[in-house]
């Protein structure tokens, strides 16, 4: 089996009047490609028409760490 097999997040982030972030995991894609044309499926529809600057496409590879370095929170910086 290949071991290095790369997928396609789509995802889109809006900010909300308060400020906050809403963020939408659209899809997970087999091809740069795929996530390219859900983009231009979604970008007519409401809410995606009025913030279609906010999609994004990050490539992973399957059963690898993307995330390694651990997180600080307020309570660790006690």
């Amino acid at each position: 089996m290949d071991q290095n097999i790369k997928v396609f997040l789509l995802q889109h982030v809006h900010i909300q009047s308060d400020g906050e972030e809403s963020v939408k995991t659209i899809g997970i894609y087999s091809t740069q490609e795929n996530a390219e044309q859900a983009i231009e499926r979604l970008r007519l529809e409401p809410g995606f028409r009025s913030a279609s600057e906010g999609f994004s496409i990050d490539s992973y590879l399957l059963d690898e760490d993307n995330w390694a370095e651990g997180y600080i929170t307020t309570r660790d910086r006690r």
